[in-house]
């Protein structure tokens, strides 16, 4: 089991993606992508968003909101990867040029035209709900073969 996390630094109707073309056998190659990544032993999942997002993009970031969960069983073709998926309005810093790719601040309106993994176009609208989300999905070959949810709503 893999632990990870997502951030979609938001700000003035635009969100900041990762365009992936820069690592060699990334499996992300030719997607844009929130940032993030693994969770290394001892810390926490907002110990490694911040982190991750430092690394990506130069930015530090502020009070990152979590706003749900994602399981993708056997997304690797090996392991299960559980994701917690931040936002984040509050930031310093400038861009950098990321070792993982190239950063674009996209209009909110067109994140959904980017070449992203199928089941982001499900759950990017989620960000925008006020419900924690637990979503599932199942990719094989590389293609979404299902998924589910389950919204909890916020005191």
């Amino acid at each position: 089991m893999m632990l990870g996390t997502l951030c979609y630094v938001r700000s003035s109707g635009r969100t900041l993606m990762l365009h992936r073309i820069k690592k060699e056998r990334d499996m992300h190659q030719g997607k844009w992508n929130g940032l993030g990544g693994k969770v290394i032993p001892g810390e926490s999942p907002e110990e490694c968003v911040i982190r991750e997002v430092q690394e990506e993009s130069g930015l530090d970031i502020a009070s990152p909101r979590l706003r749900g969960i994602l399981t993708f069983p056997a997304f690797d073709g090996i392991e299960d990867w559980y994701v917690f998926v931040f936002t984040a309005e509050q930031f310093e810093g400038q861009l950098i040029d990321s070792p993982e790719g190239v950063l674009r601040w996209v209009p909110d309106s067109e994140l959904l035209a980017l070449e992203l993994w199928e089941g982001d176009r499900v759950f990017l609208p989620w960000l925008d709900r006020e419900d924690f989300f637990s979503g599932k999905f199942v990719y094989a070959d590389g293609k979404l073969a299902s998924h589910t949810v389950h919204f909890h709503p916020t005191p």
